[in-house]
């Protein structure tokens, strides 16, 4: 694992770039704030073919549908061909049990 670059050090490295870059020639320009360095704005992917161009949507409410409708069949549980007795507690309006009755 490469050990990383502090940020203080890649301050560093970058502003010996720049003093180099100055001290062999070379001019900075001012650039007005909001201008793109692309020719006209223009969008660089678009430009370079690398995406395809917007297509219409397609309306999925139909699509949806089906699935929920699918969801939901999925949520049904199988009936019991056959019950054991069992008890069942019975609770009062405020969750407090009352009593356990056996049910067939």
């Amino acid at each position: 694992m490469k050990p990383q670059k502090s940020k203080q050090k890649q301050s560093q490295e970058l502003s010996q770039q720049i003093q180099e870059f100055l001290q062999s020639g070379g001019s900075v320009q001012h650039v007005p704030s909001g201008l793109s360095g692309n020719i006209n704005n223009a969008n660089i992917f678009r430009s370079s073919g690398q995406l395809e161009p917007k297509s219409s949507r397609t309306p999925l409410t139909e699509v949806v549908k089906t699935l929920e409708e699918r969801k939901m069949r999925k949520k049904e549980k199988p009936r019991k061909t056959h019950s054991a007795p069992g008890k069942r507690l019975i609770v009062d309006d405020f969750g407090e049990p009352v009593r356990w009755v056996w049910e067939d």
